[in-house]
């Protein structure tokens, strides 16, 4: 059995996948970025990593071999078991098990696993054809730093200039600038006065509006009773998807349809293929989320998958 082969698969839709009695590998969404040295441009993708720790049995792996491979659950359930025994006695021996696409797993010293991932392969579909790429480092800097010179240097060239022109006209200016400020003393004082009547007014005025709203009476003959509205707004950033749809119409169906069943059901926009998702819900923890998921895919809908995102 082609284990690792089922695992890649099921990476693309869910955020941890769990090998019965020997671990589970989980992923977890990084943002695109920078290489600072390189200038190399990284898109966004799914990081792996291994969880020794998480080892019962949800079902999904199960689920999908027996699914692709046309088997009943339990042969499914046994296989992997048998799968999981020879892996654990070659990791005993000391070899390093290879899971292709995914990564390398090893033994250490005191007896744990230790999980190398592969960077061959984003199992974040949002991402799906973006590549990375390097770009030329921007040298506006260097422009920068001539303006400012540039900057520094031209005043000094003009005082230079102008300095000898500027004595003749020191003792005109002194003379016009004690002028100006004795003119200027009697207009401020003759606009401060204007100023302080104009707000005696205004303060007069107020006084007055305030007494004869005091004296006032409202009365309202048949007031209007009071509404209540509950309204309730869907949070969170964990989704169980239902479905995506090309045409609209088919996807409010679909959340009618789940209304009926008793789900919050909703559209969520469309995804970067242009169809109308539809989920059962959205849900501010992931364990909530989970455990409706789980409880979708025994009952009713065996393709219904986690969706991790912020919705605006």
């Amino acid at each position: 059995m082609q284990l690792e082969t089922y695992i890649s698969d099921l990476l693309y839709r869910y955020d941890c996948v769990t090998v019965p009695e020997f671990g589970a590998f989980l992923t977890q969404r990084k943002s695109a970025e920078v290489h600072e040295t390189t200038n190399a441009f990284y898109p966004p993708k799914k990081m792996l990593s291994f969880n020794e720790q998480i080892q019962n049995n949800d079902g999904l792996l199960a689920k999908y071999i027996a699914d692709v491979e046309k088997i009943p659950f339990e042969i499914a359930t046994q296989n992997i078991a048998m799968r999981v025994k020879s892996l654990k006695s070659y990791l005993t021996e000391g070899e390093t098990l290879t899971f292709e696409n995914i990564g390398d797993l090893t033994l250490n010293s005191i007896g744990k696993i230790e999980f190398t991932p592969s960077y061959h392969l984003n199992y974040l579909t949002d991402a799906f054809g973006l590549s990375q790429y390097v770009s030329p480092s921007i040298t506006r800097e260097v422009y920068k730093e001539d303006v400012t010179t540039l900057e520094k240097e031209v005043p000094t060239i003009a005082i230079t200039t102008q300095k000898r022109k500027s004595k003749s006209y020191l003792k005109y200016a002194a003379v016009a600038i004690i002028a100006l400020g004795l003119s200027g003393f009697g207009v401020n004082n003759y606009y401060k006065n204007i100023e302080n009547h104009n707000q005696i007014a205004q303060e007069e005025a107020n006084n007055q509006l305030e007494d004869q709203i005091q004296e006032a009476t409202f009365v309202i003959s048949n007031p209007l009773p009071a509404v209540t509205l509950n309204v309730s707004k869907q949070a969170g950033n964990f989704h169980v998807v239902a479905g995506a749809f090309r045409v609209e119409e088919n996807s409010d169906k679909k959340v009618n349809q789940l209304r009926n069943l008793g789900y919050k059901a909703r559209k969520i926009g469309t995804n970067k293929f242009g169809l109308h998702q539809v989920v059962y819900g959205s849900y501010s923890t992931r364990e909530e989320a989970i455990k409706v998921l789980n409880t979708v895919r025994t009952s009713s809908n065996k393709d219904a998958w986690l969706l991790i995102k912020q919705l605006d």
